[in-house]
């Protein structure tokens, strides 16, 4: 009987299932805070949203120790980045190639490239990254410094939240994460966010046009346009909506975090509730395939659209930037939206079982977990045993992603050798 071997997805969950497991047992240790080591479901929670990059949060940063939030920051950079993408980069830095499998499954998780593009991708990926953390740090080290810090003493924050912001984690060194902090370092911690956010497919598209003079793909284009949409569109309604009790910068601020990041510089729970529906919009969406972020990502809010509007107008087919997108290509994107909402509503509705809670609180701390975001009104840092785990739940889904779990559930996915015959059925 022939052995069945694991889909690339299905290797994707393990390898952060074994990473959050490994990262459980360590916050459970005495050394990671100074009365001793985490419960085990509030060292799961930890570590599941320090691998999802979440940065939801059962304490503050600042209470743990120098070798708890060590722990932290590891399992920040090994989550954003990927156990695999980590080892397939250092085989191939090591010898200079990739066997075929490694390849094939790297290819297949990236899946617009093919598996001669892959290993560029994958260097692109990992030099990108440090690049940006190290240049993050010297401006946010600067930054820090004209805050009043001391040379010394502002390096390791700035060391931290540089990383903490690529990888869009939203963890924070401060008690009021970044309230206090001047233009300078919410400035840089925008530009990392963004630049995690983007997708290392958008970078490694970009940096090809300019070397090789190459047209861009389309999905760089729906993401470029996406993401400085949603982050300027969502910036001047959160201004308006509160209208003089958030500056332009706190605006912006606010507008780019809310995608994934999680940072705040401003009181969540003093907000407008049409401020935070609109966050949760923003969460909901979240950043782009191929980055640090959750949510649906901008290309499938963008093709729902889109597909919304053509339907509308009574065409069939949709086309963009003057290529015709497939049926495939527009099913995946709405059942991507049906599954995150179904996990919605139904991790809001456990919970409200378990408190009677506002259901605009509830509703904004779930897709803050589904959409690895990290903000919160307040419900994690008093969340019940059972919600904890609920929360977790959602971090794990919105990281690995619904449909993603539900391949590596089924197997590999199976085409249909019978042609039906077609009937339309009545709709609305």
């Amino acid at each position: 009987m022939k052995k069945r071997r694991p889909s690339p997805q299905g290797y994707l969950i393990l390898t952060f299932l074994v990473l959050i497991a490994a990262g459980a047992l360590l916050f459970m240790t005495p050394f990671v805070t100074a009365s001793g080591g985490l419960s085990p479901a509030d060292a799961l929670f930890m570590s599941t949203s320090a691998v999802c990059v979440t940065g939801l949060s059962v304490m503050n940063t600042s209470d743990f120790t120098l070798f708890g939030q060590i722990i932290l920051l590891t399992l920040i950079q090994l989550g954003a980045l990927g156990i695999m993408t980590l080892s397939s980069s250092l085989l191939l830095f090591i010898t200079g190639d990739l066997d075929f499998g490694t390849r094939l499954m790297a290819s297949r998780l990236a899946e617009s490239y093919s598996l001669r593009e892959i290993e560029n991708v994958l260097f692109y990926i990992v030099s990108y990254t440090f690049i940006c953390e190290a240049v993050g740090v010297v401006l946010l080290w600067i930054g820090f410094v004209t805050d009043g810090y001391g040379i010394g003493e502002a390096l390791y924050p700035a060391v931290f939240h540089a990383v903490s912001a690529f990888c869009n984690a939203g963890f924070s060194t401060f008690d009021n994460s970044l309230s206090d902090s001047g233009s300078m370092v919410k400035t840089v911690v925008m530009l990392l966010i963004t630049a995690g956010g983007l997708g290392f497919y958008v970078i490694f598209d970009l940096m090809r046009k300019i070397k090789e003079k190459t047209r861009l793909r389309i999905h760089t284009k729906i993401v470029l346009s996406m993401s400085a949409s949603l982050s300027l569109g969502g910036a001047v309604l959160l201004y308006f909506t509160e209208y003089g009790q958030m500056s332009v910068i706190d605006s912006l601020f606010q507008s780019v975090t809310a995608r994934t990041a999680g940072f705040n510089t401003v009181d969540l729970a003093g907000m407008h509730s049409v401020s935070l529906m609109l966050m949760i919009i923003l969460m909901f969406i979240g950043a782009s395939p191929g980055s640090t972020g959750g949510g649906i990502k901008t290309t499938t809010a963008f093709l729902a659209a889109v597909s919304v509007r053509r339907a509308v107008e009574g065409e069939t087919g949709v086309r963009i930037f003057g290529r015709t997108i497939p049926p495939s290509n527009i099913l995946k994107a709405f059942t991507i939206i049906f599954l995150y909402s179904v996990v919605v509503c139904f991790a809001s509705a456990l919970i409200l079982l378990f408190r009677e809670s506002h259901f605009l609180g509830v509703l904004f701390e779930v897709v803050s977990a589904i959409g690895t975001v990290g903000l919160s009104l307040g419900l994690t840092a008093e969340a019940s045993t059972a919600e904890k785990l609920i929360l977790t739940a959602c971090m794990f889904i919105g990281r690995v992603g619904p449909s993603a779990m539900l391949i590596a559930m089924t197997g590999k996915k199976k085409e249909s050798k019978l042609a039906y015959p077609e009937e339309k059925i009545i709709l609305g």
